[in-house]
């Protein structure tokens, strides 16, 4: 006797078909992890530099993009150009330098970055690869003839999103080996560590809400420094 064939309900059916939307939604990549697209319509409605413009990007993660909302008051008038984003690691920096800054055609890049490395945010990373990542931006903006500032990474005890890493002394030893880095290179050492930092190590209260974003009084301390530092760049 044969059996008859298995009927599925139309409500299984449909639930089927749910299960593989939700599979197939599942496996697909995000294609652009180094968010790459952020700031390419920006990039591309931006001129060219004009004859004797000293055009400066600053590539960073969320304190170079919350640094360049106050450009036009703590750097009245100057060509600056902020490409910040938001929880970016230095590999993410290091994938889209060539677009966010060697396209920009700027005669000096201010990097500021592996904060969010040490917070772990795309993964483990020892201190070597975040050494590796500044290291290979600085040599990309050189051999396209950009001068580098090597901005120290700010203060932080801790971290609000991840806490108990105690990033205090791995930003101490990676802001050591930055400074020896410039000197060995010739990029220009930006030390806002020293200033911002209280007597743990970690922010001061008064420059940050959180202990890891500057705020207003915190930028205002940087920008002064920065701009010596820009300074010096375009003199060597």
């Amino acid at each position: 006797m044969s059996i008859p064939p298995l009927r599925a309900s139309p409500i299984i059916a449909l639930c089927l078909v749910a299960l593989a939307s939700i599979h197939i939604d599942a496996q697909v990549p995000n294609t652009d992890w180094a968010q790459l697209g952020k700031f390419r319509d920006a990039n591309a409605a931006l001129p060219a530099p004009a004859p004797g413009e000293s055009r400066v990007v600053f590539m960073g993660n969320s304190i170079t993009e919350g640094w360049a909302t106050h450009f036009d008051s703590l750097f009245p008038g100057k060509p600056y150009v902020g490409r910040g984003i938001s929880g970016q690691t230095t590999p993410q920096m290091l994938v889209r330098f060539r677009q966010d800054v060697i396209a920009l055609q700027p005669k000096v890049v201010v990097i500021l970055g592996g904060t969010n490395d040490i917070a772990g945010n795309t993964g483990p990373a020892t201190l070597e690869m975040i050494e590796g990542n500044l290291a290979s931006m600085t040599e990309l903006a050189r051999a396209n003839g950009i001068r580098v500032v090597l901005a120290s990474v700010l203060p932080a005890a801790d971290y609000p999103w991840r806490r108990g890493l105690d990033p205090a002394p791995k930003i101490v030893a990676l802001n050591a080996w930055i400074k020896q880095y410039a000197e060995k290179t010739g990029a220009v050492y930006l030390d806002l560590h020293t200033p911002m930092a209280d007597e743990h190590a970690g922010m001061k209260p008064e420059l940050s809400s959180d202990g890891v974003h500057p705020n207003v009084a915190g930028f205002a301390l940087m920008s002064p420094l920065t701009e010596r530092a820009i300074a010096e760049a375009l003199r060597r």
